[in-house]
């Protein structure tokens, strides 16, 4: 059976084919929170992608979102996103 983590691990690399994906659980830290009473988990995830090119923050922040889809109403409380293409990693 795979983990949460597993799960939004596979779905984003499904849609963007990273050249790094790093995926933390922070779900521990926020025992007792509201969300994380509900079930749903804190992550931190940075991913870097040529799909990211040419678009704003806002924008490869709602690409990640529909990536992750139904998870995001209710098995993801919280989310913190940094979504980079290669050249802004590699300082290019």
């Amino acid at each position: 059976m795979s983990t949460r983590a597993d799960i939004i691990r596979q779905r984003l690399v499904e849609a963007f084919n990273p050249e790094s994906l790093e995926l933390v659980d922070e779900s521990a830290r926020h025992a007792g929170h509201t969300g994380n009473k509900a079930g749903g988990g804190h992550y931190l995830v940075t991913i870097v992608s040529d799909v990211f090119a040419g678009k704003s923050t806002i924008q490869r922040h709602r690409m990640v979102y529909e990536a992750l889809g139904d998870m995001m109403k209710s098995e993801i409380h919280a989310l913190s996103i940094k979504a980079l293409t290669p050249d802004q990693v590699d300082g290019r």
